[in-house]
């Protein structure tokens, strides 16, 4: 039996595909009427609208209930919920349980990762990370996709496998979990600037300009801080940053949108209905830059989009105006 937490969009597809693929799942959400019809009708139309839930998944409002006895246990909860629904999660869980994680973001004020959380608030070792690009809408409508379990455990890495593979999710394993969880955050900045060069409609030369040029400070930062370079190659970097940032079902994407047409954060959200992690991610990869003395004007520039109301116009030209240095700096073998 496999636990997922975390009944959202994409909480609830990973639940459909792992019970498509042969598992029991028990699928936990906080919300009893998004539990009952689950159970009931197999949708969870708020969630994942005209999706037909699998039959092996069953969904429960107790936490200890979805997490007892399961050989894997996936928390899929939006990053600042995390550490309170990782905390509870340490009161139910065995030490010998596997868990993974499916949530791109940092803790918003103490910049940490999502495992890092982990190891804070259970007694769980054997952890590691799901991410990729990976639009759940799609993944829900059996779209062929792929994927990376990261871990430095191999065991962690097989159970994930086996859980997600299957003809239409190919499913990759890696070690880094520190690149794969940073990449797959701050790409979210990334897609939020790609999201308000498209509504500007700036051109497809200066949006490849803008999405390259915020993977070479991802690149930067997320090297500084531990993670391996060819990490953001892969899936989890390049490929995740692609997706996110040309895909109109891109949450981030949309925000940057928005931003581009003068609506304020406040009502973006609020008509989004979900979580778009890159608006706390943004204020993580400022701050880590600035810690790591990390030069990342575009991210910089996203944040005061954000926060201290640069226009979008304005943000554009200061980066339009960057002195050009070299496009592929070499990384010291010491990172």
């Amino acid at each position: 039996m496999i636990a997922v937490l975390g009944a959202g969009n994409w909480g609830t597809t990973l639940a459909d595909l792992i019970a498509s693929n042969g598992h029991a799942v028990r699928l936990w959400t906080r919300q009893p009427e998004q539990r009952d019809e689950i159970n009931a009708r197999h949708t969870n139309e708020g969630a994942v609208p005209g999706l037909s839930i699998a039959e092996g998944v069953s969904a429960t409002s107790e936490l200890g209930e979805a997490v007892r006895g399961a050989e894997l246990v996936v928390v899929v909860i939006p990053s600042q919920g995390f550490r309170e629904v990782s905390s509870a999660l340490g009161d139910v869980l065995a030490p010998e349980q596997v868990v993974l994680h499916a949530t791109k973001g940092l803790e918003r004020e103490s910049n940490v990762r999502m495992t890092e959380i982990l190891l804070q608030e259970t007694c769980a070792r054997q952890i590691g990370v799901i991410s990729g690009p990976n639009i759940a809408a799609e993944i829900a409508r059996k779209k062929p996709a792929g994927t990376v379990v990261a871990s430095r455990f191999p065991h962690v890495v097989e159970l994930g496998r086996r859980a997600l593979s299957c003809p239409r999710m190919m499913v990759f394993a890696g070690d880094d979990v520190t690149g794969v969880e940073l990449s797959s955050a701050f790409k979210n900045v990334v897609a939020i600037a790609s999201g308000i060069a498209t509504e500007m409609d700036v051109g497809e030369n200066a949006r490849s300009l803008l999405v390259t040029r915020g993977l070479a400070e991802i690149t930067r930062l997320a090297v500084t801080m531990g993670a391996a370079p060819l990490t953001l190659a892969g899936l989890a970097g390049i490929g995740d940053l692609m997706v996110t940032c040309a895909s109109p079902l891109s949450r981030n994407h949309r925000v940057g949108v928005a931003l581009a047409k003068g609506e304020r954060l406040p009502e973006i959200l609020s008509k989004l209905g979900m979580v778009a992690e890159g608006v706390h991610a943004a204020v993580a990869a400022r701050d880590l830059a600035r810690r790591h003395r990390v030069e990342a004007p575009l991210l910089d520039a996203v944040y005061r989009v954000l926060y201290e109301g640069l226009s979008c116009e304005q943000g554009l030209a200061e980066l339009m105006t960057l002195p050009a240095g070299r496009d592929v700096a070499r990384f010291q073998s010491t990172l």
